[in-house]
């Protein structure tokens, strides 16, 4: 999409990372807080469901009172008959068609978009549209755990394995402005115990690398450790981790807005640089840069 200066709608990218995802409703907490309009969603995993709920007219209040349930003994059904996984996403599926409805994509009041992986293909499978529970299910079920989900001919799985913050998708949903938000932004991995912890982590380096690559497509990105929290069940700390991401996007929040301002000032500045054969005195390029440090000067 063609980079337009005049467009400063926001779109919220929310990453993957299992039940630390409460995080997430603290960011949206924030956004409600300072009254920025989220213009349209993205989603992985977890993230995938949080911004499903907010899509649909849930506020953050109203899926805090979901994280109760954010654990993995109460999203999981065990499997006894399919194979590919552990446990099915009966649960999760039951549970959105309770609280929004069996309703399709499109519908949302916000533009929503959802990242899956093909686990046959390696492809990246995003649904803008179709049915919601479907793409919610699928871009939650981890290879090996969960049974993969069949959509329209297709085997999916967890989006986290090609983009596990989807900020690629809000460029096709007209985002002006993208924020993204890591759960895993870690600086060191858990000491491992055995062998199982050993490929988790090897697993979890391989993801987070790629992700910080892709992260550079976004103008804001909030990138939370948040190591000391369960992967599988934080209801017992749900407050707590739920200022994990209400703290640091509200620390953001005046960045967002000067971003929102500055866009039409970084296109003068592009347009002057390419009329005028002059560069930009230093000094002046020193003074934009700690007044408005997103903006990239040549």
């Amino acid at each position: 999409m063609k980079w337009n200066p005049f467009n400063t709608s926001v779109g919220l990218a929310l990453g993957g990372g299992a039940a630390k995802g409460i995080a997430h409703i603290g960011v949206l907490k924030a956004f409600e807080e300072e009254q920025v309009k989220i213009s349209c969603l993205s989603g992985t995993s977890i993230g995938a469901l949080i911004a499903a709920y907010y899509a649909f007219g849930k506020s953050a209040d109203d899926i805090l009172k979901l994280g109760a349930q954010l654990s993995f003994k109460r999203m999981t059904s065990f499997n006894l008959l399919k194979m590919g996984g552990l446990f099915t996403t009966d649960q999760i599926r039951a549970m959105i068609h309770h609280d929004l409805g069996d309703v399709s994509i499109e519908s949302a009041n916000i533009p929503l978009a959802i990242c899956t992986t093909d686990i046959i293909s390696g492809e990246q499978v995003v649904f803008e549209k179709g049915n919601l529970a479907d793409a919610v299910c699928a871009s939650l079920a981890v290879p090996g755990v969960f049974v993969p989900v069949e959509v329209n001919n297709r085997t999916l799985v967890d989006g986290g394995i090609v983009e596990n913050v989807p900020v690629s998708l809000l460029e096709d949903l007209g985002a002006g402005i993208i924020v993204g938000i890591d759960l895993n932004g870690v600086k060191k991995y858990p000491e491992p115990s055995g062998m199982i912890d050993v490929l988790s982590n090897a697993v979890d380096i391989c993801i987070d690398l790629k992700t910080r690559d892709q992260l550079k497509r976004a103008d804001i990105v909030i990138s939370l450790d948040l190591t000391h929290y369960s992967r599988s069940d934080n209801t017992h700390c749900i407050d707590e981790l739920m200022l994990e991401g209400y703290h640091p996007m509200k620390a953001k929040i005046r960045k967002l807005l000067w971003f929102k301002r500055a866009n039409i000032l970084r296109y003068l500045i592009k347009v002057l640089q390419e009329v005028i054969p002059l560069k930009i005195p230093q000094l002046i390029k020193n003074r934009i840069r700690s007044t408005l440090p997103s903006i990239k000067i040549k």
